[in-house]
């Protein structure tokens, strides 16, 4: 039995699941999100719940895919409805960044810019110099581009120095002696 897949996804009002047989979409207030459904589930829909069942229950895989799938279109539901957001931080004398049109600009130190193209589907911003913050309502596609703006310059452990996730601790080291 699968702790996540036998909950039942609670369905807000003005959001619509449309069920087609290799995928799920889901419609609301912050966009439209789409995902593929594997066969070895069945979904179903009824009295503003969807659930999710194995088709064999005695297959591994099924029983694997029957709480994925749930958590999917969970985060689906969730990303029209309220949408993600992720916080980043910069550290460093001279290190800031800045959203100018559809591109983010960062300077991290390099003898050069970095310009790094915005995805239409997220929106971000620069409150301060120091922080930027990314959200969407595909927390796969936030959570991915974040990543990929905190991989152009990882936190250091000795002075802290880079982009890190705010909720992030970093591990300090002492560094040398004499």
């Amino acid at each position: 039995m699968s702790r996540v897949g036998k909950n039942p996804v609670a369905i807000p009002s003005g959001v619509e699941i449309d069920v087609r047989e290799t995928e799920i979409r889901v419609k609301g207030q912050k966009g439209e999100l789409s995902a593929p459904v594997n066969d070895l589930v069945r979904t179903e829909q009824k009295d503003g719940q969807f659930t999710v069942r194995p088709v064999d229950e005695e297959n591994p895989k099924a029983r694997a895919m029957w709480g994925t799938t749930r958590a999917i279109v969970a985060n689906m539901v969730t990303g029209v409805t309220t949408g993600f957001s992720r916080e980043l931080e910069i550290n460093g004398v001279g290190f800031r960044a800045q959203v100018q049109g559809s591109n983010l600009f960062l300077q991290l130190g390099f003898s050069h810019d970095i310009h790094y193209p915005i995805p239409s589907d997220l929106t971000v911003e620069c409150p301060k110099p120091t922080s930027i913050k990314v959200s969407g309502a595909n927390k796969q596609s936030v959570g991915q581009f974040a990543a990929e703006i905190r991989a152009m310059r990882p936190p250091e452990p000795y002075k802290g120095k880079g982009i890190k996730y705010v909720d992030e601790t970093i591990l300090r080291k002492e560094g040398k002696k004499k």
